[in-house]
């Protein structure tokens, strides 16, 4: 499994059914939200076997607007050539 971050912004209108929907689908415990200081985005960190599984988190009408970036850790060892991959 890998890791990844979700960021999803959504229109103040969906705030309501976007939580519904996490909700419904089991993430909803996952996700932080910035909605209350008027960010209508929602964070989450994830373990997910690929790319396009993270993207399936998502809402289907976010998912266009939604940024998922792969998490890695990297070690003081690691030289700058291993890193850029």
């Amino acid at each position: 499994m890998e890791r990844f971050i979700i960021e999803s912004p959504h229109p103040i209108e969906k705030c309501d059914q976007a939580i519904q929907d996490l909700h419904a689908a089991g993430y909803l415990h996952q996700f932080e939200w910035g909605c209350k200081d008027n960010e209508h985005t929602g964070w989450a960190i994830v373990e997910a076997e690929s790319l396009e599984h993270a993207k399936q988190i998502v809402p289907w009408y976010l998912r266009a607007q939604a940024r998922i970036v792969r998490l890695v850790k990297f070690e003081v060892a690691d030289s700058e050539h291993q890193i850029s991959k």
